[in-house]
């Protein structure tokens, strides 16, 4: 762009100063229309010029150096919200960070999740259920370090052949809260939010936490918290638990140990300590495999005490990007003592760890953005119980979320 309209710009910035010298570029003269804002925008060191004493108003300006004059004038105080987004890439190469001004923009933000879903899975009560569920997410900057977020969620149940009352239940409630923040060099999460340890394979569910992290490319992280119970939020999974993982990436390999200590495990009846190694590894920017060998403490009759699984993805829906899409497909093993609560979209999952001493089988699925933020995921799975029940889940689980 050329230097006349960025200084058009520049004029609107509010930088001033005491006292400047007069005639500062020799390509300025006197009677021009941005004299006086070009010496005052000079002589608080937002503008040089080449050097030469020359200005230069008439020649092309790249983003860098537009970069350099908005880095200046926050510098000096100035308010350059739209600028310095507009060039967030160039002044974030410069080192200057833009998320202050970001803050004081809009100190309190408001998002949202709607995510339509129906599942239809196969047992001796051929049951089936669909819902809606609605999501606000409510995030406010406390200061320059410390943030809080909370979610209100409402569920309504169209359908439910699992349980006797199949009328369309409805509840809203107030499900997370808590603050993350910096205390010296550690990263630090507490509150109530939804605790995943190792990708959700061990645990995927609400509880009240504290989580500290240190460490980029080497992470050490240390938990401790209460898991309330998936059918009773009343009740607990277990008295309470605490974690320690540690994870690294060596090029396109991601790796990953962790050790969970669960007091009083609801569905054994007794303490459990869980290990496990998890590994990632990227082929490609399309193509990824992960897979992890887990140990519990309590060795079940069937169920035995380890597990193992290993999933390959290819790309990846974007609710940014419509057309994207991802596909993936997944081989289990897992003992009821390798896990404390999974992420699994179906319950079942769930219903044969604590019933069941756990499951071996596989699940497959894929997801395809529509439109910006509309994104939709079919998946199938199909899962045997380890005991001689011959308990199985058979579910095809499906959903569209919107987000906003």
């Amino acid at each position: 762009m050329k230097k006349s309209l960025v200084l058009a710009m520049a004029m609107a910035l509010g930088v001033t100063a005491s006292a400047y010298a007069a005639n500062p570029f020799s390509d300025v003269p006197a009677g021009h229309w941005a004299y006086d804002s070009i010496n005052k925008l000079a002589a608080a060191g937002v503008i040089e010029g080449y050097g030469d004493s020359t200005f230069g108003g008439d020649k092309l300006m790249t983003r860098y150096e537009m970069a350099q004059i908005v880095a200046k004038a926050m510098a000096k105080g100035a308010n350059v919200d739209k600028l310095a987004a507009e060039f967030a890439d160039e002044l974030d190469n410069l080192g200057v960070r833009v998320a202050n001004l970001e803050k004081k923009a809009d100190n309190v933000k408001i998002t949202g999740e709607i995510r339509a879903h129906y599942e239809d899975y196969k047992d001796t009560a051929n049951k089936d259920n669909s819902k809606l569920r609605s999501r606000i997410w409510i995030k406010g900057q406390v200061n320059d370090d410390w943030s809080y977020t909370a979610m209100l969620q409402n569920e309504q149940v169209f359908t439910d052949k699992g349980n006797s009352d199949n009328k369309g239940n409805e509840d809203t409630k107030f499900q997370r809260a808590f603050v993350n923040g910096r205390l010296g060099g550690l990263a630090v999460e507490a509150g109530r939010n939804n605790a995943s340890i190792l990708g959700g394979e061990i645990l995927s569910h609400r509880a009240d936490r504290v989580k500290v992290s240190y460490g980029k490319d080497v992470k050490l992280a240390a938990e401790y918290g209460k898991l309330a119970n998936v059918e009773d939020a009343t009740k607990v999974l277990g008295d309470d638990y605490y974690a320690v993982s540690l994870s690294g990436k060596v090029g396109a390999l991601g790796l990953e140990a962790v050790y969970v200590d669960v007091n009083e495990d609801t569905y054994l009846g007794q303490d459990n300590d869980i290990w496990a190694i998890g590994a990632n590894y990227a082929f490609d920017k399309n193509v990824g495999l992960k897979a992890a060998y887990l140990k519990g403490d309590v060795d079940l009759k069937k169920g035995g005490d380890d597990g193992w699984y290993a999933v390959l993805n290819y790309k990846g829906a974007k609710a940014a990007k419509a057309g994207s899409f991802g596909v993936y497909a997944g081989y289990y093993d897992m003992s009821a003592s390798t896990m404390l609560s999974n992420g699994w979209n179906t319950g079942f999952a769930n219903d044969l760890r604590k019933s069941h001493e756990g499951f071996d089988g596989w699940k497959a699925g894929v997801n395809y953005t529509f439109a910006k933020n509309i994104v939709g995921t079919v998946e199938y799975v199909d899962l045997d119980a380890k005991d001689d029940s011959k308990a199985d889940d058979k579910t095809l689980w499906s959903q569209v979320v919107f987000t906003f």
